[in-house]
């Protein structure tokens, strides 16, 4: 059976797997979107962002999840988006310090990233809690 998700990494223009990292989820102008099938990059597309005034910060939340988004990395997010990712069953992973997109891919795709907790919104200690993408979904 196939395995079969989109991740995706809040980038700097113009996104894609060498594309920096945006520092903020909300903030940010794109989002590169990596599909993952059976443990592999498959295809690598770009995503606008769009903007907090209609929706708030639930906007980007339900764009992200009506493009079938499974998972996100990020570095930086406010409590009402993490709570929203939550709520619209989309997984959040912290970038632990990574800056360039393949590299946080290829770490979430091995387990090596913690999961995105409240910790993290209030800039403060990294959660050791790591879990891979497959099997932990």
């Amino acid at each position: 059976m196939s395995e079969k998700f989109i991740v995706a990494v809040p980038s700097n223009e113009p996104g894609g797997l060498e594309a920096e990292l945006a520092g903020h989820f909300g903030h940010c102008a794109i989002f590169t979107l990596v599909t993952i099938e059976d443990g592999r990059v498959g295809d690598v597309s770009v995503l606008e962002n769009i903007p907090h005034i209609q929706g708030g910060c639930m906007a980007p939340v339900n764009h992200l999840a009506s493009n079938r988004v499974k998972f996100l990395v990020a570095g930086g997010m406010g409590m009402r988006p993490l709570m929203g990712f939550n709520s619209v069953g989309i997984e959040i992973f912290h970038n632990n310090g990574l800056t360039r997109v393949g590299d946080v891919v290829t770490a979430l795709t091995e387990g090596r990233l913690p999961r995105f907790s409240q910790e993290n919104t209030c800039g403060g200690g990294a959660d050791d809690h790591h879990g891979g993408l497959l099997g932990n979904h």
